[in-house]
């Protein structure tokens, strides 16, 4: 809606005047319906279409995040989490652990410009830990840059298949109807059958160690047979089609990660965003071999950014079930 009132109400302004035609905003910020109120259809018509283009260069700008994501929930493996909350404890310290362990969740998803990644496409298949010197054993000291805020939560834990702007009712439900119509077809690039992931090792998304962004847990398909990253290519190539993913978005190659922590999520506003580091060479020391297990997949969601469901997880719009092992009962 703030695009199309515009700064001080400029663009509503602008809209009005040169088509003759009042906009009513809804009452409800829930509400994404507005009312136009003119003399005639065709100024209607008019008003009609220039907010249609309005709208549609908000979408790509990116001052309008990204609303909705397509992901492989791993959150729901209890013991991933346990290990995850380890990790932290471990870096952080108990006490330190134990502050704000209940803050905001909201951006613990994959931002932006994680998509914009380095690296070959798929899932990664090896893991890369830089050995760099280690000057301090005290991950958590205030001049090693971590924090909690920069952790991802665990409850959140995640794969992110792909990022969606869907601004209003409409939009969601188009969506949720592309995922629900493509369930066979992904099943099928799994080859119907169940499809296991495993977590290794850590690795650092551009940069190192020694001025890390991103610090993320390499995927591997379990079997390697490349039956993921099909059945990703599938649920993209719907969206694309569908006319929900940008034109950006729809050039980038895959590349499954399971981000651990990044510093676009930090609280803090001492740091500048742009140039924020901190120093993990201590955690690739104890953790750059870290065996984090095996794990199935047995969904995909459209997930809702900054909303979250009583699991903890992000809300779940729509989702579609991925082939389970069979489990045989002795008589």
């Amino acid at each position: 809606m703030r695009f199309l009132k515009g700064k001080g109400g400029s663009m509503q302004k602008q809209i009005e005047q040169e088509t003759g035609v009042e906009i009513i905003f809804p009452s409800s910020k829930e509400e994404t319906v507005v009312v136009l109120k003119g003399k005639s259809a065709e100024s209607i018509r008019k008003a009609s279409e220039r907010i249609t283009k309005v709208l549609e260069e908000a979408v790509k700008s990116p001052m309008l995040d990204y609303s909705h994501f397509i992901s492989l929930p791993l959150a729901i493996h209890p013991d991933l989490v346990d290990k995850l909350n380890n990790f932290q404890r471990s870096i952080l310290g108990v006490s330190a652990f134990n502050v704000d362990s209940d803050q905001d969740e909201s951006l613990s998803e994959d931002s932006a410009d994680e998509n914009d990644r380095a690296g070959s496409p798929g899932v990664w298949t090896k893991r890369r830990v830089e050995e760099e010197k280690c000057v301090n054993t005290k991950g958590s000291q205030p001049d090693f840059s971590i924090d909690k805020s920069i952790f991802i939560k665990p409850k959140t834990f995640h794969l992110t298949v792909l990022m969606l702007k869907l601004w209003n009712k409409d939009r969601i439900a188009k969506a949720s109807d592309v995922l629900q119509s493509i369930s066979s077809h992904v099943n099928e690039a799994l080859e119907n059958q169940p499809i296991s992931i495993q977590l290794r090792g850590l690795t650092c998304m551009k940069g190192s160690p020694a001025r890390a962004r991103v610090v993320y847990a390499p995927v591997l398909e379990v079997g390697g047979e490349g039956r993921l990253v099909r059945a990703c290519k599938v649920i993209t190539e719907a969206f694309v089609k569908s006319g929900l993913v940008l034109e950006r978005d729809a050039r980038h190659e895959l590349r499954l990660h399971a981000t651990i922590m990044n510093v676009r999520h930090r609280k803090s506003k001492k740091w500048n965003q742009r140039n924020d580091s901190f120093d993990a060479r201590n955690i690739f020391r104890q953790y750059g071999a870290q065996e984090w297990g095996e794990y199935p997949l047995p969904a995909v969601h459209l997930s809702q950014r900054h909303k979250f469901d009583e699991s903890g997880y992000y809300h779940c719009c729509c989702s579609i079930p991925l082939p389970e092992a069979l489990v045989t009962q002795s008589e």
